[in-house]
């Protein structure tokens, strides 16, 4: 197997002044970033910033646009029980969606929020920061004929599901979707960062950091099953769950109240690993004495394959090997977080402002039910946005440099259209740039002290599309 670039190696470094060689890349160019994705942060036009109180604002399907027969429908395929929101209104429920209950590995998405937030609160210096250095010592002596591997695992890593815990690849060479890795992540993660423990994990984090400030109804807990059986498991109401969708559907507000950096919540549900990350080849290594599961009991765990699709703990719509999106009904922004092979999950479709939930429903039916969203809002999925360029130019200005670009010789653009910027010293790991969410004028400043190399991309994207590297 070859030797690949660590993916989650961020653009950064140390920055110094002096001569800078610019490798400037148009969307024109051959894709460099294929699998950067990034929706639009402004909300499409005429949508409603509509968040639940203390209960559901409730509007009829038809008040918002949705047609009821294909609702309808849409129950009938998944089953179960579940609740949608649109415009923030609760729209249609089915079944009995006050009852909380263990969504599995839908949960995933909610353990990354809690990284971005210990970050954010000063409690642990940043994803990149060393699982071995935060409570997982045991790492530190394990598998010395692999090099003592293990000690270079982050939270990046273990959010990911790249950390090639208990499989002898090296940290962030290969996919393994484990459930002992996640039991890790979990216990470093809420145990040594934040400092609690599993019998006080609901009322000394989950509550006051998340319950409190969506004002979730229905009481989730990290204890589906009690301290005892593999606590970390959430239990959650399709209605409450509901409201984490919308948090990230709005990016991080949450009527006005800023919950996360609007950039995390983007890169959240966008950042997917490379379609050429390969899935680990599952050869066992040790892991620590007495490592516990939150699922699987097979050993080495390798469940799934990525294909292109993971971010965070979020599946999104990116191209699969094959070439076609993960859900081909659906808009390249759709994302979701999927438990029980899609028996129980959370799903948001951007371009049509809406949120979808369920538990107990029926497995790999995702498709069909993004179909039927479409259809009832008489929506078609959008074309990819197009590419911006070809002319790009580069000029000097007080303490930095500029890029400037024009739009397709000219060519009149879209209503609503703007501009995202994508930086990094690695052509395939660009990331967002600073403060060009959106950017509006066509151009770009780079303050002074930059790296030896660095790389750009401009992309283009209007009012609900996002932007796309395919």
């Amino acid at each position: 197997m070859g030797r690949i670039a660590d993916p989650f190696r961020r653009a950064g470094g140390n920055r110094r002044a002096g001569a800078v060689v610019l490798c400037l890349l148009t969307a024109g160019a051959q894709s460099t970033s294929a699998t950067s994705t990034f929706q639009s942060l402004e909300p499409p036009h005429g949508m409603s910033v509509v968040v639940p109180q203390a209960s559901w604002e409730t509007r009829t399907p038809e008040q918002v646009g949705l047609l009821p027969s294909s609702l309808d429908a849409l129950r009938d395929t998944l089953g179960g029980r579940g609740a949608i929101v649109r415009h923030g209104y609760l729209v249609y429920t089915w079944g009995d969606v006050t009852t909380r209950a263990d969504v599995a590995s839908a949960a995933k998405p909610l353990y990354a929020h809690f990284l971005f937030e210990a970050v954010e609160r000063g409690r642990l210096l940043s994803v990149d920061a060393k699982a071995s250095q935060r409570g997982a010592t045991c790492l530190t002596g394990l598998n010395p004929s692999l090099d003592y591997k293990d000690r270079r695992i982050t939270f990046r890593h273990m959010a990911n599901q790249v950390s090639c815990y208990g499989v002898s690849e090296a940290p962030g060479r290969a996919f393994d979707y484990n459930d002992y890795q996640m039991a890790l992540f979990w216990d470093t993660l809420f145990l040594g960062v934040w400092g609690t423990t599993y019998a006080s994990v609901d009322a000394e984090v989950l509550r006051p950091y998340l319950s409190s400030v969506l004002l979730f109804q229905d009481a989730p807990t990290f204890l589906a099953f009690g301290a005892a059986d593999r606590p970390g498991r959430l239990a959650i109401s399709p209605r409450d769950f509901c409201r984490l969708g919308l948090l990230y559907l709005r990016r991080g507000d949450w009527g006005g109240v800023r919950i996360l950096p609007e950039e995390q919540t983007l890169d959240a549900v966008t950042r997917s690993l490379p379609p050429d990350l390969p899935r680990t080849e599952a050869v066992e290594a040790d892991m620590c004495p007495g490592q516990r599961t939150l699922g699987s009991a097979s050993v080495p765990d390798d469940q799934y394959a990525h294909d292109g699709g993971y971010s965070w703990g979020w599946w999104v719509n990116g191209k699969t090997s094959t070439g076609a999106r993960r859900w081909p009904s659906a808009e390249a922004n759709v994302y979701a977080a999927i438990g029980h092979d899609g028996k129980s999950g959370l799903a948001v479709v951007p371009c049509l402002d809406l949120v979808l939930s369920w538990n107990d429903g029926a497995p790999d039916v995702m498709d069909e039910v993004l179909a039927r969203l479409y259809e009832a809002a008489s929506a078609s999925p959008l074309e990819a946005p197009h590419d911006v360029g070809p002319v790009l130019r580069m000029s000097k200005v007080a303490g930095g440099l500029r890029l400037s670009w024009g739009g397709d010789d000219g060519a009149p653009r879209p209503a609503g259209e703007h501009y995202h910027v994508l930086r990094g010293t690695q052509p395939r790991e660009l990331d967002l740039a600073p403060d060009t969410h959106p950017r509006w004028a066509a151009r770009y400043d780079e303050p002074a002290g930059w790296e030896p190399l660095v790389f750009y991309r401009i992309v283009a994207a209007s009012a609900c599309e996002q932007v796309s590297g395919d």
